[in-house]
């Protein structure tokens, strides 16, 4: 329920609420860009500068359905209120600090700070704004969503010109200040009218859960995937998920029912974000290393030449839900995926020559697939929840996205790493000069041009096994969203009913257009 009191002013509540967005999810990369700069000042060791990027996304998935949650309860706005002013405390603090292990618990109070403000963001849009204006809301939010983290890389590659990686968070700061006074000034308050008690213990789960799963994907690219701390994380992970679902199925209140993702539209738009920025997070993670170390780009120049990607994406999210109402959700989403896997499949193909006309005709499809593909995925996530969860049902689609982006990263970084390695056959070096180059391509660097210009033809072996690995994953995400979109032909094949956001004719055919 909208709490009364002033007008809705929807051109400016969506360019507060995206700019929240953009704030957080550029916050995922930008720092990658400035790790050389931040190790030498900070003497971090290689395991503290992962946990500095990765203590954000572990905290930031771990609380996602409980602060979307608490948004429902409490109000989405301010949930939002609270989530700026935790972030951009966070972010100002990392400022004055040198010390590394400090960087990493601020770097995790960042991440409650974004998860209070990402599903607010999604949720005041689907909530406040009505029907006829609520696509192509989503659509400009997905483009911004998808385009954030190359734009954070383009703003901290900026910034590292002149200035050292403290402006990264000077930056976040500047941004978490605007869209807080923005928000004052344009976002009305919405909650639940008549809020269900908190499920403390789903939470509790939900959390632990996504917390040990999350964590043991993250470390398996340096531990290994076959490794017990690994199988042993990933296992726990996934027990405790389980008893999550089955504390929900029997709760009064639960904090997601998970019946919900018996809804085919549900299902899909849950699966299709996951595996879009599994692609998508992989693919930026390989990509920055090719372009700075195969190519020797600098920091800047590697984000600008990401930028062909948003110039696919954004006029293609402004085309999909026209798309939609024309031809159905059904055909655009698809179209989208397969256009993801073959800007991906071009990609898969550079080589430490490649012109950059080469890779723009990757990039290019590749962002106009996420385009195309990002907003009828995350309206079909929205529109299953009633209103009174939208934070909820935010929480689920922004959960999917933080899932899919570490995902992304562990495995085709995994699959990089393993090509790089098994192709790199070094002789007449010394053993402590090889394993150092076989530990990474940096590594490499200090070994000579000979052993360099080895390294970088193994490391393109790898780019090629781990960009297919990811078009491959997007042409099965295509085809098992044009299964569970179907039409149904038989009266007796129905869908549950599961009070969506606005009334969608559930039994013999189920709606595949927009929601």
């Amino acid at each position: 329920m909208q709490v009364p009191g002033r007008p809705l002013r929807q051109g400016a509540v969506l360019a507060v609420t995206c700019l929240a967005l953009a704030t957080v999810m550029a916050a995922m990369a930008s720092l990658n860009v400035a790790l050389p700069d931040l190790a030498r000042q900070t003497h971090a060791t290689q395991t503290q500068q992962s946990w500095i990027i990765d203590a954000y996304s572990l905290v930031f998935a771990s609380l996602l359905l409980p602060a979307g949650a608490l948004g429902d309860r409490f109000g989405r706005r301010r949930a939002l209120l609270v989530g700026l002013i935790v972030f951009g405390a966070g972010s100002a603090l990392a400022v004055f600090t040198t010390n590394p292990d400090q960087l990493i618990g601020l770097r995790a109070l960042l991440g409650v700070g974004a998860a209070l403000i990402m599903p607010a963001t999604l949720s005041t849009i689907t909530s406040g704004f009505p029907r006829a204006q609520r696509a192509r809301a989503v659509s400009i939010w997905s483009a911004v969503a998808g385009a954030s983290g190359v734009l954070g890389l383009l703003a901290s590659g900026t910034l590292l010109e002149w200035w050292t990686w403290q402006s990264v968070f000077w930056f976040n700061v500047l941004l978490s200040a605007v869209a807080l006074v923005g928000t004052l000034a344009f976002v009305p308050e919405s909650a639940d009218s008549r809020p269900a008690p908190l499920d403390v213990v789903g939470a509790i789960l939900a959390a632990a859960g996504i917390a040990a799963l999350v964590h043991a994907v993250i470390e398996a690219p340096v531990d290994g995937w076959s490794d017990p701390v690994t199988l042993g994380g990933i296992g726990l992970g996934l027990v405790v998920l389980v008893a999550f679902v089955v504390f929900e199925l029997r709760s009064r209140h639960p904090l997601l029912d998970p019946r919900l993702f018996t809804n085919r539209r549900f299902a899909a738009g849950s699966l299709s974000i996951t595996l879009q920025f599994f692609a998508l997070f992989g693919f930026i993670f390989v990509m920055m290393q090719y372009l700075q170390l195969v190519r020797g780009d600098s920091a800047l120049t590697a984000a600008l030449f990401l930028l062909a990607m948003p110039i696919g994406m954004i006029p293609a999210s402004r085309l999909s839900p026209r798309l939609t109402q024309r031809l159905g959700e059904r055909i655009p989403w698809v179209a989208g995926l397969l256009a993801l896997a073959v800007g991906l499949g071009v990609l898969a193909h550079l080589d430490g020559g490649s012109a950059y006309w080469h890779i723009a005709a990757g990039l290019v499809p590749l962002g106009a697939g996420l385009g195309l593909a990002m907003p009828p995925a995350t309206t079909s996530i929205t529109s299953a929840v009633p209103k009174s969860l939208q934070n909820v049902g935010s929480a689920v689609n922004d959960l999917a996205r933080e899932l899919g982006g570490a995902l992304g990263i562990a495995v085709l970084g995994s699959m990089l790493t393993a090509g790089y390695r098994d192709n790199l056959h070094l002789t007449g070096v010394p053993p402590h000069v090889a394993e150092a180059a076989k530990s990474s391509l940096a590594g490499a660097a200090a070994a000579g041009p000979r052993v360099m210009h080895q390294a970088q033809d193994a490391f393109v072996t790898g780019l090629h096994t781990s960009l297919h690995g990811g078009a491959i994953t997007a042409v099965v995400t295509a085809i098992a969203v044009a299964v569970l979109l179907r039409r149904r032909r038989t009266p007796g094949d129905r869908t549950p009913c599961l009070a969506p956001a606005e009334p969608v004719p559930c039994g013999g055919r189920e709606r595949t257009d927009a929601a």
